[in-house]
Formats: C-alpha cells, structure tokens, sequence
C-alpha cells in the first residue's frame, strides 16, 4: 500500500501485524488504534505511544482491522457495531481483540495473551489459591475491574486441575484466550458466536456433556448467575469472573440480579455452594518495572457461610481481616505486605486501599499524603 500522508505531512500507513508483534515485545498489555493517532499501548499500567509508528489515516485502518476478520465476523461487526474476538499473529501471539466505532471512525483495543500458562506462583496468587484447583465441587468467583488478571489467573488454576487430576474440563469464553491442550484432563473450549450462542445457553447445555469441571467467562446476566448455581449445586465445580471489586461487593452483586422475593433463595444457595472469592487488582511497581497483583481472599468457612446465609455480609470484612488461619485477607493486608516487601510504594498502595486509614495504621503511617496537580503533557502527538 502506497504511503498517505495526512495534514502534517506524515505517513499514515499501518502494518497491523508488526504493530501487534511490536507491542507484545515490549511487554505491552494492550494496543489502542485510533484514526489520526499513532498506536497506543500499555506498559506498566501507563499508556504511551508505540515507539516507531505514525498515525494511520481513516480508510487504511479500517481496511487494516477489517482486513483480519472472517466473513462471519464482519457480518456481525457491520450489523452491531461492535466485535470482540480474538487473533493470532503468523508468530503464534494470541490477542483478544474488541472492534467499535468511535465519532465514524473505527477503533480497536488489542489486549496480549501471554504465550504460555504461568503458574500461580509465578503470578504471586495467595498459595491458598492452589486447592480450588483440587475441589470436588462447589462455585468460585475470581473477580476484579477490567485488565486486573482474571483470565491469567482462572488459566492458571484451570493448568493445574488439567496437570493433576483426571476429569472433564469444559470453557465457555468471549474469546477464548489461553489454550490448554488435554493433558489429565479431557479439556473442551466454546466460544461465544463460534461454538455457541451465548454463556447462558452454552452453560444450559453444559450440564448434559458431562463436565467435572465448568470454566464461565463471565456471569453476565441473572440467567447464567442461576444457571451456575445449580450447576454448582449438583456435584459440578464452577469458575466464574465478576467485574466487581472485593469479596463483599461481588457477593452483593450476585445477590442483587434477583428480585427482592428471590434473594432469600439465591443467599442459601450461595451460602451452600459458594467455595471461595478471590478479587485482584494490578499495582505498579516501585522500581516501574511492571506490575504487581494485590488481593482479597475469602474462604467460604461456616461462619462466613451463615453471614451470607443471613445477609450480614458487612460482617465479612472483619472475618477476612482476622482469618490467616484459613488463608483469608483483606486488600489493605495485601497492599500493606506489598509495601513492606518493597513491591509498591506506600503512595501507590493508599492510592489502590479500600480503607485509607487502616491500611496506613497497618504501617504505622498517616493516611494524610499531601496531594499536588502536576502539568499534563500529552503522550499522543497532535489531537
């Protein structure tokens, strides 16, 4: 394709390929493409310009990102306006992809999917997390906003269910992101608009094909939340994500899809087949090499059971805060352990804290930081 130069005189073409390659080799978590604005990507929690690259005109991006879909897709794409799917690039890179329009112009977000599965350890999950991978039965919700490490962490314990013990593993996602190969485990993968329609149907069927072990995407509606309850309810270990922040929230959220004559119901139902609640969130890191993940445990012990049985869910940070015994903690107890260690800043864990004040009382600290309006420079050229 022939350069086309915009108003500044600048090329506007774009070689999607190598921007994708170029943007994973920097250890980028996403690339954003924009009409009229060099690739942006994500390091270390900040965005910043993709070194190397101007910004494409209108038409050559669209007929760059249009270019990647299959027929199928572009249908959808043109009848909604918007796509998720994901990608793989000729040197094996998966990417989980989302398509829309921004102002007439169309825009994508590329999200890296890490090449390999790493293992709890090396993500520094709360080695508790390691037994949900050996449970017999019952629903776990890994939860947490959007870019927090959800995926990376379900895929992680899905890879240590697959390496040591035998069953029948079955996904249903939007897209598929990690691939696992059957290794102990019988692993089958549904994709939402590929191999299914949507994660309330998919997970509906899921029920006849004979999993031990049922992976869910997300619990985005009231009928996938009560699907995976009663498949949680009849001998079937459920993983979920939620887009919520902490243990108390995410149970609540559940709760609060039902109608007020139901949620009596759906608390007994948690309060039997609830197994644990994990929620992460990334932090950047003092020496600004990366992030690291904090967190927020929950172990469905009797007691925390009956406090969701009888709606005293304000009760469960305080059993979080005082139940190390059983591997629970608070995300200002992670955050404060993260400090301690050198990992984050003091500055970067108040900022992160649920509880200001507690966190900073953890580390004999004032929650008081003195706060400053620093000069903005814009990162992305002309706007």
């Amino acid at each position: 394709m022939s350069a086309a130069p915009n108003a500044y005189g600048e090329d506007t073409t774009l070689d999607l390929v190598q921007a994708l390659e170029e943007s994973a080799a920097l250890g980028a978590s996403d690339l954003h493409l924009t009409a009229l604005l060099p690739p942006i990507v994500r390091l270390s929690g900040q965005l910043s310009p993709l070194p190397g690259f101007t910004a494409p005109g209108e038409e050559v991006l669209y007929e760059q990102l249009v270019g990647m879909l299959t027929r199928t897709q572009r249908q959808k794409f043109d009848e909604t306006l918007e796509l998720d799917y994901s990608c793989q690039v000729p040197s094996g890179r998966m990417f989980r992809a989302n398509l829309y329009w921004d102002r007439g112009s169309i825009a994508a977000a590329f999200r890296v999917i890490p090449d390999v599965i790493r293992s709890l350890d090396e993500l520094r999950i709360p080695g508790a997390v390691k037994t949900f991978a050996g449970l017999p039965r019952g629903l776990v919700l890994v939860c947490g906003p959007t870019g927090s490490g959800k995926s990376t962490t379900l895929a992680a314990i899905i890879d240590l269910a697959n390496r040591t013990r035998s069953g029948h593993v079955l996904t249903i996602e939007d897209p598929i992101e990690f691939q696992h190969n059957s290794n102990r485990c019988l692993v089958a993968q549904r994709e939402i608009g590929v191999d299914t329609l949507t994660f309330a149907e998919a997970l509906k069927h899921a029920l006849r094909q004979d999993p031990d072990i049922i992976l869910v995407g997300e619990l985005r509606d009231r009928e996938t939340m009560e699907t995976a309850l009663r498949a949680a309810e009849t001998g079937h270990l459920v993983f979920a994500t939620l887009h919520t922040q902490g243990v108390a929230q995410s149970i609540n959220r559940l709760v609060d899809q039902f109608d007020a004559n139901h949620q009596d119901q759906i608390r007994s139902q948690l309060a039997i087949t609830l197994q644990a609640v994990l929620s992460q969130t990334l932090c950047r890191r003092a020496d600004g090499k990366g992030r690291v993940v904090a967190t927020e445990l929950m172990r469905a012990t009797p007691a925390i059971r009956a406090m969701i049985r009888e709606n005293k869910i304000h009760q469960i940070y305080s059993a979080l805060h005082t139940g190390s015994e059983e591997g629970m903690h608070t995300l200002d107890q992670s955050l404060a352990e993260l400090v301690r260690k050198g990992d984050i800043t003091f500055e970067e864990g108040l900022e992160t804290s649920r509880q200001p004040d507690e966190f900073a009382r953890m580390l004999g600290r004032s929650a008081r930081v003195q706060q400053g309006v620093s000069g903005l420079n814009n990162p992305f050229g002309r706007m």
